[in-house]
């Protein structure tokens, strides 16, 4: 179905520190033209911590566009030719102040296909090593441990909303038997 829809012109709208906005022309299949918001993202990664006790530690952090906190895993962006594991690994330490010597891969999402490619890519953490937070100067972050059933139980309630946490701590449950 790809080929029936060709892109004429991409126009950058805006140039941001984490996405660009582009406007993008389009060919449809039925002979029109339309313009399409496309954002690209670098892409990220994340990390579902989960301690020797099977609580998972999140962050509660604030976040600008919902005017409030959320409560997530850690995540964040990709550096330059950054892989995502390793990119996962730093996120741990730096939000959570905890290491880990390896990440194993959980599963990758695709958070608004309908105008973004931003992919990131969701491992999980053991036997995690305590260390120190590194936040970034405009990061306040709480740390906070929750079994997978108060996770899952926030889920249902509408609590827990960000499309990355929602989607690790479903598959974590799932594969783990959780």
């Amino acid at each position: 179905m790809a080929e029936e829809f060709k892109r004429i012109k991409r126009e950058l709208v805006a140039k941001g520190h984490i996405l660009d906005y582009y406007h993008d022309t389009m060919l449809i299949p039925n002979g029109h033209v339309a313009v399409w918001d496309f954002i690209q993202h670098n892409g990220a990664a994340a990390i579902v911590p989960v301690r020797s006790d099977g609580k998972i530690l999140m962050v509660r952090q604030y976040r600008n566009a919902l005017d409030r906190d959320t409560i997530e895993i850690p995540a964040g962006g990709l550096n330059p030719g950054e892989p995502t594991d390793a990119a996962a690994l730093r996120e741990l330490e730096e939000e959570t102040g905890y290491r880990c010597e390896r990440a194993e891969f959980l599963i990758s999402i695709r958070t608004t296909a309908a105008y973004s490619n931003e992919k990131i890519d969701i491992y999980l953490a053991r036997d995690l090593i305590p260390g120190h937070q590194h936040l970034d100067e405009d990061e306040y972050i709480n740390v906070e441990a929750y079994s997978v059933e108060e996770l899952k139980k926030m889920i249902y309630q509408g609590t827990l909303q960000d499309a990355k946490t929602v989607a690790a701590v479903m598959a974590y449950a799932v594969k783990y038997g959780k």
